[in-house]
């Protein structure tokens, strides 16, 4: 059964109340009022309400103050995020570093390796210590991975291990480029996304690759600026255009971000987000740096937004000629 739900169309099995909807998508129902086809269900009536397939609803709740200034978040799989800026986790000097620069960012997103526990000390600290997962989306990634089947094998299991489904994938190429091998990564994609993980996909800045990756039924296109941890900034704009502007799911610029501007540029070609790791983690100060890259993010999407001033030959005063003295 497929009922929309804010305007968003999500699948229930039968038989289903309001009620039991809200509670399916983490809604406490004393908190929030439903209209149902136009109409509105009665707070008392949730439990005794059925749902019918092609039902539409208006779930709404009180929020401080006015309108906010836009609604402009960032949404993946059905998911909102108000912060466009994802992080990695890798390349801290400890946790607790790690936890600052993660606050500081913003983020709401953080990518995850998967990596064995160590057995023989099991005692040592773990990333969930200090990041917590209920507070953070964790996405689990495939780093390392050089083959389709072991990018599989990993997200099989970080799914056994936290239950996740949204993850993001990479398959490599080389360890001298970690450029993505992307016949490998089309066919990860292809049996991820056929076992229901909803996938994130890191991949080359050729258009034709990114279609067919949203073709296969990817949520996320993430195109590399540059090769991973280079801090090389946007090498081919021309082609991240190319792919924003095609893609009707999000792309997020993945790698090679070296400092603020390029995050910024990343953002003012129209990118929904900039994933990065290496630029926050390796700065001189990781904290400081992890606040400049959400301002980034932040003024690059306005001025996405706004609409930059076209590109003029020649000077063009701004104050009026007219009565000049």
């Amino acid at each position: 059964m497929q009922i929309s739900i804010n305007g968003e169309t999500k699948a229930f099995e039968v038989p289903l109340t309001v009620e039991q909807m809200l509670s399916a998508i983490g809604l406490d129902a004393r908190k929030v009022a439903v209209e149902r086809n136009r109409e509105i269900v009665p707070r008392s009536a949730y439990g005794e309400t059925p749902i019918a397939d092609g039902d539409s609803f208006e779930v709404v709740h009180f929020i401080g103050g006015g309108s906010p200034e836009y609604d402009d978040d960032l949404v993946v799989a059905g998911n909102r995020y108000r912060s466009r800026l994802l992080v990695g986790t890798g390349k801290y000097k400890d946790f607790e570093e790690t936890a600052k620069a993660i606050q500081a960012s913003g983020a709401e997103i953080v990518t995850v390796a998967v990596r064995r526990v160590n057995i023989t000390d099991p005692n040592q600290p773990m990333l969930v210590d200090y990041v917590d997962p209920k507070t953070y989306t964790y996405l689990p990634n495939t780093a390392g991975c050089y083959t389709a089947d072991d990018a599989v094998r990993t997200l099989r299991l970080a799914r056994e291990a936290g239950g996740w489904d949204l993850v993001k994938l990479e398959v490599l190429g080389d360890q001298k480029t970690l450029y993505p091998h992307m016949t490998e990564t089309l066919a990860a994609a292809e049996q991820l996304v056929g076992e229901g993980f909803k996938v994130m996909v890191y991949c080359t800045d050729d258009p034709i690759f990114a279609k067919r990756l949203e073709d296969i039924g990817c949520v996320a296109i993430m195109p590399l600026a540059a090769p991973i941890g280079s801090g090389l900034g946007i090498q081919n704009p021309v082609n991240i255009r190319l792919i924003v502007e095609q893609a009707t799911v999000p792309v997020l610029v993945d790698a090679g971000v070296g400092t603020a501007s390029d995050a910024a540029v990343a953002m003012e070609l129209g990118c929904d987000g900039v994933l990065m790791n290496t630029a926050i983690a390796e700065a001189g100060d990781p904290i400081l740096m992890a606040r400049a890259m959400k301002l980034a993010v932040e003024s690059g999407r306005l001025a996405y937004r706004a609409g930059r001033m076209a590109k003029k030959r020649y000077a063009d005063p701004s104050s009026p000629l007219a009565g000049l003295i």
